[in-house]
C-alpha cells in the first residue's frame, strides 16, 4: 500500500477574467477560488438546513460506495427517501449515501435566485446546474466526466477532499475501456503498488474544500472526491470548445456509453471483467515502454 505523489492546489482568493484565462483555462490547469462566492446570497444561505426546510418532502434517489456489478445499471440507486430524512443522516451521522446528481432547475428552481454564472472566461451550460450530496463515508470514485466540461465546483456546507489527475496521467492509471472511470478494485485512498505498480508513477493534484470554495477543474481531468463530513456541492459546467476534445465528447456521449451499456445488458459481468483485465494489459505496456525509456 502507499500514497500517491500530490502536490497542492493553486489556491487563490480572487482573480480577473484575463488571469484565470491565461494562467489557468489556456494551460488547463485547476486552480481553487476561495473568495468567488462570497457575495452570492448561497454563500450565507446554502446550509443543510435551508436545503431541508425548502425541499425536505422530495423522493430523491441514494447511492453508496459500492460499484455495480453484473448487469446492474450504475444509474440504478440502492434506496430512495425523502430528502428531510436524508440531510437529517447528514447532520446526524457518517453515511456512505450520496445523491448523484439534483437538477436544481427541475427540482429546485428557486435556488437559481441564490447564485450567479460567474464571467470569468467559461461559457456555461446553463441547463444542467446541479447538486451532488455526501455524508462523512461517501466517495467518489475516480473518473471523468463523459462529456469531457470544464467545470466549476462549489462546495456548500461541510469539507471534501478532491484528488486530481490530467489526462496525461491516463497511462498510468488503468483506464477501463469504454468507460469513464478506471479499475474499480483500486483504492484511490490506499494504492496498492504492488497489485498496480503503474500507480506509483502518477502525479495527481490535491484540492481540500471547504465551504464557499470553488474548485476549476479543466476538461478531462480525472477526480477521485472524499467527503470528510455532510454536505453538498454544485458544479457549472461549459462545453468544451478544442474541436479534437468536442469531437471526443461527442464520440463519448452518442457511441461509448451505447456500446459499453449494449454490452453489459447481453454480456454482464464477463463484460466487466474484460474490460479490467484489458486495462490491466494496456497499462502494463505503458509502464513497461517508461522503463525502457528511463
Amino acid at each position: 500500500m502507499g500514497q500517491f505523489r500530490t502536490t497542492p492546489v493553486d489556491r487563490v482568493d480572487n482573480i480577473s477574467k484575463a488571469d484565470f484565462i491565461k494562467k489557468y483555462y489556456k494551460p488547463q490547469k485547476p486552480v481553487l477560488i476561495t473568495g468567488l462566492t462570497k457575495n452570492w446570497p448561497a454563500y450565507k444561505k446554502w446550509k443543510l438546513d435551508y436545503i431541508q426546510q425548502k425541499a425536505g418532502d422530495q423522493i430523491v434517489p441514494l447511492y453508496d460506495n459500492e460499484p455495480a456489478k453484473d448487469k446492474e445499471s450504475v444509474y440504478a440507486p440502492v434506496k430512495e427517501m425523502k430528502l428531510y430524512d436524508y440531510i437529517e443522516i447528514l447532520k446526524t451521522q457518517p453515511t456512505d449515501l450520496r445523491i448523484f446528481f439534483y437538477n436544481i432547475l427541475h427540482k429546485m428552481p428557486e435556488l437559481l435566485e441564490d447564485f450567479e454564472y460567474p464571467d470569468i472566461g467559461l461559457k456555461f451550460f446553463k441547463k444542467l446546474p446541479a447538486l451532488f450530496f455526501g455524508g462523512g463515508k461517501s466517495k467518489v470514485f475516480m473518473h471523468y466526466d463523459i462529456d469531457l466540461p470544464d467545470s466549476m465546483h462549489f462546495h456548500f456546507d461541510g469539507d471534501k477532499s478532491v484528488t486530481l489527475f490530467s489526462p496525461e496521467q491516463t497511462k498510468y492509471l488503468y483506464r477501463v475501456p469504454f468507460s469513464i472511470h478506471n479499475v474499480e478494485d483500486i483504492d484511490m485512498d490506499d494504492p496498492d503498488f504492488k497489485k498496480y505498480p503503474a500507480l506509483q508513477y502518477a502525479e495527481g493534484i490535491r484540492a481540500e474544500m471547504q465551504h464557499g470554495d470553488a474548485l476549476y477543474m479543466p476538461s478531462g481531468y480525472w477526480h477521485s472526491i472524499r467527503y470528510l463530513n455532510g454536505g453538498f456541492s454544485m458544479t457549472l459546467r461549459a462545453l468544451p470548445r478544442h474541436p479534437a476534445r468536442f469531437a471526443h465528447m461527442l464520440y463519448n456521449v452518442f457511441i461509448m456509453r451505447h456500446i459499453d451499456n449494449i454490452s453489459r445488458k447481453y454480456r454482464g459481468q464477463k463484460w466487466l471483467d474484460y474490460k479490467d483485465k484489458l486495462a490491466i494489459r494496456r497499462t502494463e505496456r505503458n509502464l513497461d515502454l517508461k522503463k525502457h525509456s528511463s
